[in-house]
């Protein structure tokens, strides 16, 4: 699991913007230390009590990617595999089906929820700033604003790299903040 030369910190006195991209990136490239470099015992291992994996959590992220950024954001339809999972079935498909996929599948699929991301960000930019609206609209008939959907993925990522912490740390031992430059 890789990320593509990131900075590892947000710029000291950028913009609003470059702040959200660089926090988010960072959290990013966090998750992907944490989570990369595994074989599939490892993606599978839990930190009891809990049931989350590494893989559990590399797959939901790769859904939220997707959610925010291709279905909200943008308003487009889900792609593979989520257009072909049955959400009624089973609400937390991503983190129970993580378990049957190869690590080189997990870790692809949420580089491509990623690359995928970062280009629907770049095309809403390219018209406009943080205050664009979303595509998306709740029970209210509202829509979220990017500079939003922005906020609730760097919560969304800083949160499960805390979880990847410990259960990472279960199984092989490594720690620490940063991942290595």
């Amino acid at each position: 699991m890789t990320e593509h030369d990131l900075p590892h910190e947000a710029p000291i006195a950028g913009t609003e913007l470059e702040t959200m991209l660089g926090s988010l990136e960072r959290q990013r490239a966090i998750f992907a230390w944490k989570c990369g470099g595994l074989d599939s015992a490892g993606l599978r291992a839990s930190h009891p009590p809990s049931k989350l994996t590494l893989g559990g959590l590399v797959k939901h992220l790769a859904l939220v990617e997707d959610e925010y950024f291709t279905r909200r954001l943008l308003g487009e339809e889900w792609g593979s595999p989520w257009d072909s999972a049955d959400w009624d079935a089973d609400p937390d498909w991503e983190w129970h089906s993580a378990a049957e996929d190869s690590p080189q599948e997990l870790y692809a699929l949420w580089q491509e929820a990623t690359d995928r991301s970062r280009a629907a960000v770049a095309a809403v930019l390219d018209n406009g700033g943080l205050d664009q609206l979303a595509a998306y609209k709740n029970g209210n008939g509202e829509s979220p604003s990017l500079r939003r959907i922005m906020i609730d993925l760097i919560e969304e990522y800083a949160r499960h790299a805390g979880h990847a912490d410990l259960i990472r740390e279960s199984v092989d031992g490594l720690t620490g903040e940063d991942p290595p430059r």
